[in-house]
């Protein structure tokens, strides 16, 4: 039973670790913002932690990630073996016969694990489940002997057809275990027993090359929480935007690829739908990448699979998250065609924007924020430095940018700021407008260090109604580690037809599935209010190849499942017309998987408790006014102090709102409402 105390979510970024503590007891919540250290996150991890008070005191601690997609986008992953079914040593690189670039036939991609470090054994498991050869233990024995000798340091087993009998698998995966040093080991069919050869042995592998590097990492933290005398709980988020404990991260660290983003966007959805806009599009501007995703009547997107890279393929349930590189630590230069270009690269934390003064003289999107009189140089967000170098930053931008182009350092810091804005809208519209959406229908929930900054510009170049910018939109990543709840994700692969289904046997298996996902939420030592059991199934007409995700009106109460085919059918057809907007008549339709999932709800958290006063006077929040440069001119914007508006203040662009870890622009034409809890909402003037 976890003790009552203090809640922290924690969010690592390549550049700030943001922290956002909740104590229910005390009422009250907390907030920081410190550097990162990259390659030293523990130390800066227990840093922010004790801005926020004595770490014994926390009753739990829940973190959100980057440290696995990191790893493979950077391919610094651990050295993993493989042992598979005689002939099929080189699905991961066959893969689904795809290729880098469309037209052309050449092409370079290398698995994460290298051909020596895959062997092949004897056994053979059937379509059916059916054992045509059993495996030899002593040969697994050997192999494991051998990739140890070739310096692995974990080892995934993926036999052919082991969704339909893990039998083989499981009895290889025991005799490894005789030989392996460690618990870097895993069968595929303990990660996805899910059909597609491919898929499956993409996730088993991308699984065993970050086990180490997860553990490593969660390993560090929990030393440094106990010497800190931390006796809590401590969990992480998952890519699905639930959270897991440290030890089924630990067996699961492919789960945590979008740990980070994936909190941002649950902290955004709740947000949102706390403050009436069911429909919105988070947009989260950190200092290396702008991450947006999609909530629809207050529901995030999940998606069955995600490729971090090119043939780095994850099947495991994740929030629908576009990235592209233009944070603000994104480097603007001329290309060799004499275009601007802002990003992938970025500037990191260290050495940083030109800006900080560290070395660096390459301009990036916040040096031009901040040669635009956008940022206030004197109070840079977080606890890096305490003054922003402006000379530094317009250098850097004549050099790069300027001299190429030949705009004054205004002219050149503008252009690099509708650069990125153009391709912010870009990725806006590749969730909105490429998925049938009406972006007049959504609002924007900017948020990281960056991305308040960026608002109007989204809401007039894309069409959006509105953007939210949440109370404290630079830990809102750090907030959803605090209000997300505990999922726990299973698959099956079934293989039924609708035709004759035996629903109770079915519904018989759902229970069993049920039941292991609770298990595992159950264990998961957070408090939780109640636990919801969702069913949904992969279902297609036979002939096809793609399946449609059927949800299923019904749950596990009192240890069983209610279902008919009938229910089966008509959400099936229910989900195929609302794909397709037809059916398909005289043609049978299959059930391919069965997915489950355990949903601990953690007690409310009331966002109302983060509004400011609901009395007090604007004038005391004002700061004076500083020249802002704006479509070209230099104009007088007024300066709040955001945190000491009071509800219901309503400020009229040019305006710029200031505090500790953000900063907001409300462009003219713009006005901004704060909103009962707090939130600013922009929208166009009437």
């Amino acid at each position: 039973m976890t003790r009552a105390g203090p809640v922290v979510g924690v969010d690592v970024g390549g550049t700030f670790t943001d922290l956002f503590l909740f104590d229910a007891r005390a009422s009250r919540f907390a907030t920081a913002k410190v550097p990162s250290q990259r390659g030293h996150e523990a130390a800066g991890f227990a840093n922010g932690l004790r801005r926020l008070g004595a770490i014994e005191d926390f009753s739990s601690i829940v973190h959100g990630t980057t440290v696995g997609t990191n790893a493979l986008l950077e391919r610094k992953g651990a050295r993993a073996g493989l042992i598979t079914t005689r002939g099929f040593r080189d699905v991961l690189e066959m893969r689904r016969r795809d290729r880098r670039h469309t037209w052309g036939l050449w092409g370079d991609f290398a698995p994460v694990i290298e051909r020596d470090m895959r062997v092949e054994v004897g056994e053979r498991t059937l379509a059916s489940g059916a054992i045509r050869g059993a495996i030899d233990p002593e040969e697994v024995r050997a192999a494991a002997r051998l990739l140890l000798g070739n310096g692995a340091e974990a080892l995934a087993i993926v036999f052919i057809n082991a969704y339909a009998n893990p039998a083989n698998e499981l009895a290889a995966l025991a005799a490894a275990r005789e030989v392996w040093p460690n618990e870097n080991l895993a069968a595929s069919s303990q990660i996805l027993p899910e059909i597609r050869e491919f898929e499956r042995s993409s996730t088993a592998a991308l699984n065993a090359y970050l086990q180490p590097v997860v553990g490593g990492y969660l390993a560090k933290l929990e030393g440094a929480l106990a010497a800190e005398r931390f006796a809590g709980s401590f969990h992480v988020v998952q890519s699905n935007g639930g959270v897991m404990s440290t030890a089924t991260a630990r067996r699961f660290p492919v789960r945590t690829a979008l740990s980070g983003p994936a909190a941002g966007v649950i902290a955004a959805a709740a947000i949102a739908r706390a403050a009436g806009f069911p429909n919105v599009v988070t947009a989260d501007l950190g200092g290396t990448s702008f991450d947006v995703s999609l909530v629809v009547e207050g529901e995030t997107s999940l998606a069955a699979q995600t490729t971090i890279d090119f043939g780095l393929v994850i099947r495991t349930p994740l929030i629908e998250i576009t990235t592209i590189g233009a944070g603000g630590g994104s480097i603007a230069h001329v290309d060799a065609g004499g275009l601007l270009q802002v990003g992938p690269e970025s500037a990191g934390s260290s050495p940083g924007p030109a800006c900080y003064g560290q070395g660096s003289d390459r301009p990036t999107l916040t040096d031009a924020n901040l040669v635009l009189g956008r940022i206030n140089a004197a109070r840079p967000i977080g606890e890096k430095l305490a003054q922003l170098d402006v000379e530094a930053a317009k250098r850097a931008i004549g050099v790069h940018v300027g001299r190429p182009l030949g705009l004054g350092p205004e002219a050149a810091a503008e252009a690099i700021v509708r650069v990125a804005n153009a391709k912010m809208a870009g990725a806006i519209r590749l969730v909105s407008i490429e998925r049938g959406h009406n972006p007049a229908r959504f609002a924007a929930v900017p948020f990281g260090g960056g991305g308040p900054l960026h608002a109007g510009a989204l809401i007039k170049d894309v069409g959006l109604k509105a953007a939210i910018v949440p109370r404290y939109p630079g830990v809102t990543s750090a907030l959803g580690c605090v209000i997300a709840d505990i999922r726990h994700d299973q698959v099956q692969t079934l293989n039924l037809t609708l035709h004759g289904l035996d629903a109770p046997a079915l519904a018989a298996r759902m229970a069993v599935e049920a039941k292991s996902a609770l298990a595992v939420v159950e264990a998961a030592g957070l408090p939780i209010e109640r636990i919801d059991t969702v069913f949904e199934l992969d279902m297609h007409y036979v002939g096809q190849t793609h399946t449609v995700s059927v949800p299923l009106r019904t749950e596990l109460r009192d240890g069983a499942v209610a279902l008919t085919d009938e229910m089966v059918r008509s959400a099936f057809e229910r989900a195929y017309q609302a794909s397709f907007s037809r059916l398909l008549p005289g043609i049978p339709a299959k059930i391919v998987n069965l997915r489950t999932a355990a949903i601990g709800r953690r007690p409310h958290f009331d966002l109302a408790a983060l509004a400011g006063e609901a009395e007090g006077m604007v004038e005391n929040a004002r700061r004076g006014t500083r020249p802002v440069w704006l479509d070209g001119v230099w104009r007088d914007a007024a300066i709040y102090d955001r945190l000491a508006l009071p509800v219901g203040t309503t400020i009229v662009g040019p305006a710029v709102l200031e505090q500790p870890d953000a900063t907001t622009l409300i462009d003219p034409e713009l006005v901004g409402r704060v909103d009962r809890l707090g939130n600013v909402v922009v929208e166009l003037a009437a």
